[in-house]
């Protein structure tokens, strides 16, 4: 793609001593670093690319420019896990070539090796990914952008690219970029969803070296506001019902300005996807500021987990970060639900997540008048997550809050039925006009109990409303840590429960 975190404030208040200066030093501990989501050590990144799960690993590869923590030649950059949770960042895997930069794609394991790359009996990591070529587009023409292909026989520390590159070329379309390649069982051959102007192009291989075009999709229904982006394509269960799963970003036209993700459920015949209710409104993965370029993990079975990227492309080279910039949202397990006649597309935090979980602090039967938790929980000075349970929905807002009156407010508003988060006053936004925004989201559930979920990291924040139903995510950066946590209604909303857990930050064993 090109351009063109539960709560963490760490109060870091050191006696001067050598081992606390070199702890300091660390770039893990700059102002606004994430302690519960990814972030490289630093210089730029943007889209998460080849997630695939092998051998009991999760791979992480992303979109990198090792030279600036702006946009720049695009590389892979690669980081692994084995809980979704802790994060070793490896060497950089593809570099731009001849062919050009190294735009997103994905990464399957050819487990029949199907493309032949095997050999002694090891089981070749495929990549797929757009080449796109800046000297072409710098001379006006419009096949810059073709799809190629790599192979590891080594478990994606040391990449081969394939000769013959691209696999697929250009037939004249601009945008023409995001290869989320998959395998089809019923028809035994592989599956590529590509992001075409402002729709997604299915291809089909036997071999992942030979692709034929198979259909369109997308031509009138969803958001049309702009380019679509890092599209991908999966089955998940509804009960006894298989359904499929599209997804699709798009630069600009999200519902809270700039760039999001967008879904369709429906019908997938190995040729064309059907959806199977309408879509000429815009069904949105997450209705926050910053989730973008979202996509899944290959080789999980029937779990489907789901990673974006936490910014968005009216300010992302501007945020005021320095050595790094930006960071991955939490690892999110997809289902499909349908509170009413709707199905819709849910996200939860991974179950994972709840090993970095410290001892809960525990309020039974509270009336939510004007709580400070604060209070009674202490000053907020780690990474945490906030959770209230409610058989009655009414107006209510938690604020986020420090001694210098910034204030991140996120909360529920009854006569418009919708979720909200309001950053207007949240710390720095004057680096661009439409960052200080109040954003919301619609209410799905049709129940009046509520589940309501905040993660919140250094800078970042995310909602999981009524159990994944609602989600939102925006990212924020005081002046100074928020230590201050408040919930509110002039409703006198009762939470039958509400917990608050610290967490353990994931990079304690960098």
């Amino acid at each position: 793609m090109k351009n063109f975190s539960w709560i963490c404030f760490v109060s870091l208040c050191y006696v001067f001593n050598p081992a606390q200066s070199l702890k300091a030093q660390s770039p893990y501990d700059e102002m606004h670093r994430p302690q519960v989501h990814f972030s490289p050590k630093e210089n730029w990144m943007n889209d998460p690319n080849g997630m695939v799960y092998l051998n009991g690993v999760y791979h992480l590869f992303f979109q990198y420019y090792p030279g600036a923590t702006v946009w720049g030649p695009m590389h892979w950059g690669h980081a692994v896990s084995k809980d979704l949770v802790h994060w070793q960042e490896l060497p950089i895997a593809l570099y731009p070539d001849s062919l050009g930069y190294i735009f997103s794609g994905s990464i399957v394991a050819d487990l029949q090796n199907t493309s032949g790359f095997g050999k002694n009996g090891k089981t070749p990591l495929v990549a797929i990914f757009t080449q796109h070529d800046p000297i072409g587009e710098k001379k006006g023409t419009i096949d810059f952008q073709n799809q190629g292909i790599a192979y590891s026989l080594d478990e994606g520390k040391t990449w081969t690219k394939y000769t013959k590159n691209p696999v697929v070329k250009n037939p004249g379309i601009r945008d023409f970029r995001d290869p989320k390649v998959s395998w089809y069982e019923p028809g035994k051959k592989w599956i590529m969803t590509l992001a075409t102007k402002d729709r997604v192009t299915f291809y089909s291989s036997h071999n992942l070296t030979e692709w034929k075009k198979e259909s369109t999709f997308g031509e009138k229904l969803g958001s049309h506001g702009g380019v679509w982006e890092c599209p991908d394509l999966f089955p998940l269960n509804y009960q006894d019902q298989q359904l499929w799963v599209l997804l699709s970003s798009i630069n600009p036209g999200g519902p809270n300005k700039g760039s999001a993700t967008q879904y369709f459920i429906g019908k997938f015949n190995g040729n064309e996807f059907t959806p199977i209710q309408d879509y000429t409104e815009p069904q949105w993965i997450d209705y926050g500021a910053d989730d973008y370029a979202g996509v899944t993990w290959s080789n999980t079975g029937s779990r489907k987990i789901f990673l974006g990227w936490m910014s968005n492309w009216n300010y992302a080279t501007i945020v005021p970060t320095e050595k790094w910039r930006s960071a991955m949202t939490i690892p999110r397990e997809l289902t499909i639900k349908k509170p009413g006649n709707r199905f819709l597309l849910a996200s939860e935090p991974v179950k994972e997540f709840a090993s970095i979980f410290e001892k809960p602090i525990v309020f039974a039967d509270k009336i939510l008048d004007n709580f400070d938790l604060s209070k009674e929980a202490g000053k907020i000075n780690g990474p945490a997550v906030l959770h209230i349970h409610s058989a009655q929905i009414k107006n209510f807002s938690v604020s986020l809050s420090n001694m210098k009156g910034e204030e991140l407010i996120l909360g529920y508003d009854a006569p418009t039925n919708s979720f909200y988060i309001d950053r207007t006053k949240s710390g720095k936004t004057e680096f661009e006009k439409s960052f200080p925004a109040r954003h919301t989201a619609p209410r799905f559930a049709t129940t009046k109990e509520t589940d309501f979920v905040l993660v919140i990291d250094n800078a970042s924040v995310e909602m999981f409303a009524d159990n994944g139903l609602t989600v939102m995510t925006d990212i924020f950066f005081p002046e100074e840590d928020y230590s201050i946590l408040r919930i509110q209604s002039p409703a006198h909303f009762t939470a039958s429960k509400i917990s608050f857990n610290r967490l353990k930050p994931i990079w304690d064993n960098r």
